[in-house]
């Protein structure tokens, strides 16, 4: 250690100047102490209504049958690991009451030597009074002096850089130093007769101090743990409400200190709160659910410093990746508005594009193709744009978990504590534009040969129906994005979200772009499907014949969709003549304009087959059915229409040698 000076101070560790004490030449030194028994220097008492989890302390305990074995308890903050620690604390002690177990807060290096010189006090170390005492040495030789064994908890180490960087001298040291100043981590030493437990929720902080192997992640409590820690919490709530514990843990995702801080604001609100109350306003939105997950109900046994609430505290720690790693904080800020689960890294790579008007089918296929790739090797190992790094971060902190190669998922809380934390930013709408623009350009028709990305950014969709953005560059995007997801919806048969989905994109496309836009028009020809498919033919025949009037030219694309659409309307109200005239004319128009082997000329055929027949003309109809099968054979011989088309076309040519064999006899 560097000389003490004229104030008692010595080097700067890690930004933060440590006092070890006030030079006092009146200092006399120590009588000799009786050393103490062992003993527990843990700062909080034992949790009675701790619960177990699962094998967790059982797998800390058979690392500590090797002497000197450093392991860390890794995991999101929140999820519990100071509670194993101090479980596991007092359960050493108790089994073996000759060990001392000793408690160091390791958050920063002024806490640390707070921590030493408790342990000093409680150890008696001779010297310890001396103002000019080094605390830290004084304390590792006790240890490594030790002949009793010893458990040391270093707690909340979230970022070990100030017990590894050396301190730098200080101006007025003297030149003559015996010694170049030496890091806090020299102070904590490997003995066979000690072993160390880290908590942090910080893998990397963590790997700095213990081996891979000996770092055990502490993930959320499972089902059965969750409930018995909350029904222990409420003080065990009368019958009337236990029926809802097991619905409200499930939605604080099984995380202790959820549990707990929601635990601690129905007890001390009751009567006025019971645990159905607190999840019903929990469910209403997510300002309700960021208020209530906001409030500091007291934690008897979280270190003074830590915040009560489990958003605060992950406010602190996306505070600190985006100081440390600002791309890392930007890729956490996206990925918060995603569906939770199979969230793809190729949109979370993507930049934004150039918006509806501008989106050509080729991009869409090339996105298409990487989203689809998902066994090759993804781009993401080549390459220096650090979004390796930044993965491994927020892995690291446990925001994030790789579900495979492709893809991503994050606790619902952790996105709603992300999206909280860029709304006190006021970057909350920014990201939300990014989300939904690289959403918008990666969404693609609802074509059969598109279904299969449909299906898999479907959730994401939702998750974006569900976050209306203010600014009106992203609703425009939004609304585009709602219309290709309804027109999925819509053929995969999900016809209540294909409504709401075309409903608010038509109202939002309505307001900004105007009744007479292209992508107005195409909305509402979505909307005016889900009430067909839901027998609301009055709603859908209004709204196809005002959306006729809106186009002149009979040849244009929408508005043959449209008289398609309002043909199909009349067949279903038996008004087979009308539809059978609108069908031939789309059916000729398609023909002349996308060529005999489009798919839109393919279904119109059907269509008009399944009229001719209903109307009587049953050769006309087997005769276009037939064509329509063989025509589709060779656009898309695997695509479903073209076995119902087949399946059809054999039982009316059955239906009608049946006819012809009655005839005949």
């Amino acid at each position: 250690m560097p000389p003490i000076n004229n104030n008692g101070n010595i080097s700067n560790f890690a930004q933060r100047d440590i006092n070890i004490g006030t030079q006092n030449n009146n200092y006399h030194p120590e009588r000799p102490e009786t050393p103490p028994r062992p003993s527990a220097v843990i700062p909080f008492s034992q949790d009675t209504d701790f619960v177990k989890r699962g094998a967790i302390l059982d797998e800390v305990d058979r690392r500590y049958v090797v002497p000197g074995t450093w392991a860390a308890l890794v995991g999101l903050g929140g999820v519990g690991k100071s509670q194993l620690a101090i479980e596991y604390a007092y359960q050493r002690r108790i089994q073996s009451p000759d060990t001392w177990v000793l408690w160091v807060y390791a958050s920063n290096a002024v806490r640390f030597q707070e921590s030493y010189r408790e342990i000093a006090n409680r150890a008696k170390i001779s010297g310890r009074k001396d103002p000019n005492a080094d605390i830290f040495q004084l304390v590792h030789d006790w240890l490594c002096n030790s002949k009793d064994q010893w458990l040391l908890v270093l707690d909340n180490v979230d970022d070990a850089s100030f017990l590894l960087d050396a301190p730098k001298a200080q101006p007025d040291d003297a030149p003559d130093s015996r010694s170049a100043p030496k890091p806090l981590r020299s102070y904590i030493p490997h003995s066979e007769h000690g072993s160390v437990l880290v908590t942090s929720r910080n893998q990397e902080a963590a790997l700095q101090l213990v081996e891979q192997r000996d770092c055990i992640t502490v993930k959320p409590m499972d089902e059965d743990q969750a409930r018995t820690l909350l029904d222990k919490k409420l003080l065990n709530q009368e019958d009337a409400d236990r029926i809802h514990i097991d619905e409200l843990a499930k939605a604080l995702e099984y995380m202790p200190l959820a549990i707990v801080q929601a635990a601690a604001y129905i007890t001390r609100k009751k009567p006025r709160c019971s645990v159905q109350e607190y999840l019903l306003d929990f469910q209403k939105s997510d300002s309700e659910r960021t208020a209530l997950l906001n409030n500091e109900a007291g934690h008897l046994r979280r270190d003074h410093e830590a915040k009560s609430s489990i958003i605060i505290t992950w406010h602190i720690s996306f505070d600190h990746i985006r100081k440390t790693r600002p791309s890392a904080g930007n890729l956490l800020s996206l990925m918060s508005f995603f569906d939770r689960q199979g969230i793809p890294q190729e949109l979370l790579r993507a930049q934004p594009g150039k918006g509806p008007a501008q989106q050509e089918q080729h991009e869409r296929d090339s996105k298409r193709q990487a989203l689809e790739d998902e066994g090759g090797t993804s781009q993401s190992n080549v390459g220096d744009d650090g979004f390796e790094d930044d993965v491994r971060m927020l892995r690291d902190y446990s925001f994030i978990s790789a579900t495979d190669r492709t893809s991503f998922e994050m606790h619902r809380l952790v996105q709603l504590a992300t999206r909280d934390w860029l709304h006190i930013r006021n970057e909350l709408e920014q990201w939300k534009h990014h989300f939904i623009r690289n959403l918008c350009d990666a969404f693609p028709t609802a074509h059969y040969e598109n279904w299969r990305v449909c299906q898999k950014l479907f959730a994401h969709a939702k998750s974006a129906a569900e976050q209306r953005p203010e600014r009106e560059d992203s609703l425009v995007h939004w609304a585009f994005l709602l219309y290709n997801v309804a027109a999925y919806a819509l053929v995969v048969g999900n016809w209540a979200e294909a409504e709401a989905m075309s409903l608010e994109s038509t109202k939002t496309q309505t307001k900004i772009l105007g009744v007479g836009h292209e992508y107005t028009l195409r909305s509402i020809v979505i909307l005016a499907r889900t009430y067909t498919t839901q027998n609301r033919l009055l709603e859908a025949e209004k709204l196809q014949v005002q959306t006729c009037k809106k186009k002149f030219r009979a040849d244009d694309k929408i508005t043959l969709g449209i008289i398609a659409d309002l043909a199909l309307t009349y067949w279903i109200q038996g008004r087979l003549p009308e539809a059978e005239k609108l069908q031939v004319q789309v059916m000729e128009t398609y023909k002349k304009k996308l060529g005999a082997d489009h798919s839109l000329t393919l279904q119109s055929m059907k269509i008009l087959a399944v009229t001719l027949k209903s109307r009587g003309f049953t050769s006309e109809a087997i005769s276009l059915l037939k064509d329509c099968c063989e025509l589709s054979s060779r656009v898309s011989p695997q695509h479903p229409d073209l076995m119902l088309y087949r399946e059809t076309l054999r039982k009316w040519q059955l239906k009608a040698r049946e006819i012809q064999d009655q005839r005949e006899s």
